[in-house]
């Protein structure tokens, strides 16, 4: 008797570069500053809000949606970043984290021959996450070594089936931001079309150097074909939680929920309770940049003594470095060569391209506590 036989979905997708390199970083000990998680406590104010919601009963299905008062503070927030008015009832809801508030709405929208305009480096669910709705990736280089996009590129690659355009601001892995340009080019590009536009911004928060953050909630007529995508766990430095949020047009968020009622369905309840009480004080989300860009900075100072050479990190919590002074060997060798040897665990950048561009830059977390970060560029330093 013969077993049923499968034909994968993702033939090319496999064990992603992540995993291989905290498995090795754990296998040998080495600091690991290539997985995008803090390794300092969350908030203590925050953690214990969950224990007390869970003492208070709240641990059974929440709604749908998410729960309503979380759901009603995140539209102040909104209303108060951004001054764009967001009904809490018909336009948010509440997800098992970004990554799949984002597959669930390129589910949504997708059918089979759809075109995705994609920029690489690219977070490396999307294109997976596009090909799985049988829609075809279109692949466009963001220009190195600042990693904006060429909108004349844009324009040219744009064709009747283009269906979406995936935005990612503050960018993994560059760092790099949107600008007011950037809306600009973007408005003219969809204008009059039938393009959605799905915007990834779970370091919404985590923006530097007084760069306002240019949010597509900042835009009703963008909102409109839009899905914009945040996580709790990225900001709140919780990423186990696994919750996140989606946010559209009414009329967007009603097909969003019926793919999500039949996923999902409902997020932890207690940990919902807990941040509808803690985001009410502003202060919880207006201090995160002020603290990240601080690890930021005492990286980048440590970082002078090696002969990495930076670039420009705007966002997220990472620094891309080029080490062409160092090595011409490729990224992944590199980066597997400087934690076997070095014991300091980065993420080749060429694995964010379907391609495997090659500019001889590695990824590195700062979102670690300052004595990790001591830890790794003392093993750094002596890379000559």
């Amino acid at each position: 008797m013969s077993s049923p036989s499968i034909s994968s979905k993702l033939p090319r997708v496999g064990t992603t570069i992540f995993t291989v390199m905290s498995s090795l970083a754990a296998e040998l000990g080495a600091v690991n500053l290539g997985q995008g998680f803090p390794d300092f406590p969350m908030n203590e104010k925050l953690i214990g809000l969950v224990d007390k919601a869970m003492r208070n009963g709240f641990n059974q299905y929440a709604h749908m949606h998410g729960l309503q008062s979380l759901r009603e503070v995140l539209a102040g927030k909104i209303e108060f970043l951004y001054g764009t008015s967001v009904d809490p009832a018909t336009q948010i809801t509440i997800t098992p984290g970004g990554t799949y508030a984002i597959y669930t709405a390129l589910t949504t929208i997708l059918r089979p021959g759809d075109e995705v305009i994609v920029f690489e480096p690219a977070y490396d669910s999307y294109i997976p996450n596009i090909e799985i709705n049988g829609a075809i990736p279109v692949r466009i280089p963001l220009s190195f070594p600042d990693y904006h996009i060429d909108w004349k590129e844009v324009r040219r690659r744009i064709t009747p089936r283009t269906r979406m355009i995936l935005l990612n601001s503050p960018h993994n892995p560059t760092g790099s931001v949107l600008r007011e340009e950037d809306i600009t080019q973007l408005r003219n590009v969809v204008k009059d079309s039938q393009i959605f536009i799905q915007s990834d911004e779970v370091y919404e928060h985590l923006i530097y150097d007084g760069v306002p953050h240019q949010s597509i909630l900042r835009y009703p007529d963008l909102l409109e074909r839009s899905f914009v995508s945040f996580s709790f766990g990225k900001v709140y430095h919780c990423t186990g939680w696994k919750l996140g949020y989606s946010i559209s047009s009414p009329a967007l968020m009603t097909e969003f929920r019926k793919v999500h009622q039949f996923n999902c369905f409902s997020c932890h309840t207690p940990s919902q309770v807990a941040l509808g009480e803690f985001l009410t004080d502003r202060s919880t989300y207006l201090e995160l940049a002020p603290f990240l860009q601080g690890r930021r900075d005492y990286f980048q100072d440590l970082m002078r003594a090696t002969r990495f050479t930076p670039l420009p990190s705007y966002g997220s919590y990472f620094q891309l470095y080029r080490y062409d002074r160092i090595s011409d060997e490729s990224d992944k060798d590199f980066a597997i060569r400087i934690t076997k040897e070095y014991g300091v665990a980065a993420i080749p950048v060429s694995a964010f391209y379907t391609e495997g561009k090659d500019d001889k830059v590695v990824r590195f977390c700062f979102a670690k506590k300052e004595e990790t970060l001591q830890r790794a560029v003392e093993r750094l330093i002596k890379i000559k």
